[in-house]
Formats: C-alpha cells, sequence, structure tokens
C-alpha cells in the first residue's frame, strides 16, 4: 500500500489513513464492533443479544486476531488524525464452503460519522488486493438478510451466491453472502464518494 505515512494509504475523509492493524488498536476496534452492532443491528437482532455484547471481551479477542496475518489474510484500520480507530475490516481464506469461492471478508465496520466518505469502498479495495497478493482470486462476505447496509455490496460489484440459518440470543436469523468471481475490479476500484440510501 502506498501513502503519503508509512505503512498507510490515505483515504477520501479528512486526515484519516487505512494501515496494518497492531495489538494496540484491540480497544477501538472492538468500541466500532460493538457500536456498530448496537446500531445496524437494533430491531433486528433480540436486544438482549445487543445489550449483551461486551467492548472488554471483544478487545481480548481482537487483539489475538490482528495479530495473525500473512499471505493473504490480515487485518486493516483506519485510523482518523489523532490516530484514534474509526473503522476497520478483516480478511482470509474462506471459513464456511461455498463452491468455486477461496477468501473471505470476515467483518468490515465503520464508525456512523465516517460512512459516506469513500472509506468503506477502500477498505474493500485493499482486502481485495491483498487478497490478490496471496494467490486468492475470489471472495465471499457474509451479512444478516436483514442487515439494512447490505446495498453496500451489491454496489460494490458482489453477487447474492449462497445463505445459511443463523441464530443470535435464539432468533432465528439467515445470512446470505455476496460473492466476487474475480477480486481484479474490486481491488482496483476508485476512492470516489459511497452512495448512500
Amino acid at each position: 500500500m502506498d501513502g503519503s505515512q508509512p505503512g498507510g494509504v490515505e483515504t477520501g475523509g479528512p486526515r484519516t489513513v487505512i494501515r496494518e492493524a497492531r495489538p494496540e488498536d484491540a480497544v477501538g476496534i472492538a468500541r466500532v464492533h460493538v457500536a456498530s452492532w448496537r446500531s445496524t443491528y437494533a430491531g433486528i437482532v433480540p436486544a438482549s443479544y445487543l445489550v449483551g455484547l461486551s467492548e472488554g471481551a471483544a478487545a481480548m479477542r481482537w487483539f489475538n486476531a490482528v495479530q495473525t496475518r500473512g499471505p493473504g489474510r490480515g487485518s486493516f484500520v483506519v485510523a482518523d488524525a489523532e490516530d484514534q480507530v474509526i473503522g476497520f475490516s478483516t480478511f482470509g481464506a474462506r471459513r464456511t464452503p461455498v463452491d468455486n469461492f477461496a477468501g473471505e471478508i470476515y467483518a468490515i465496520y465503520l464508525d456512523e460519522d465516517a460512512k459516506g466518505q469513500g472509506i468503506g469502498r477502500q477498505l474493500m479495495s485493499a482486502m481485495a488486493e491483498r487478497l490478490l497478493l496471496g494467490g486468492i482470486r475470489t471472495a465471499v462476505v457474509w451479512c444478516l438478510r436483514d442487515n439494512p447496509s447490505r446495498w453496500f455490496y451489491e454496489r460494490l460489484g458482489g453477487v447474492r451466491v449462497a445463505e445459511r440459518p443463523i441464530h443470535f440470543g435464539g432468533k432465528a436469523m439467515t445470512e446470505i453472502a455476496y460473492g466476487w468471481r474475480d477480486l481484479t475490479a474490486l481491488a482496483q476500484l476508485s476512492a470516489g464518494p459511497e452512495m448512500r440510501s
């Protein structure tokens, strides 16, 4: 990745940078993760599940997770001018079998104030580029069917390729997978502003 700051690339947002995630980012990643779940899935996932989410527990998981990197896998954060985490993503080899897809975008989340600036598009592009460098040419991302933001994947060329049942807080739900059969176009996306509905 190029950019004016070492190890990162400037984003479309005001003085933000996408860079490799570090263990010390775990608390910021956990904050974004929990806040995003609570805002995105309110009224979709049972409230008891959302209330039970713990930033402390999430930080411990992310501390370990961000240290897992290598060809075609890793984690990125979006950091603001004060190096505070305002978004993150993680990716690697496919975890759930989906025919003809080798990679997976495990997570991508942004603070509400960071949305609509092209940052999500740049994170997707950075992950696609890294997957390609690791020899992974195809990938999927799973999201809840009722996720109001799933249009984002469609607008980036993702095609619905699978679905599966899942449970949160005792509630049966459905996850769908969007897939890219060639990550090249996603890796080459421009940093223009995202379209918000």
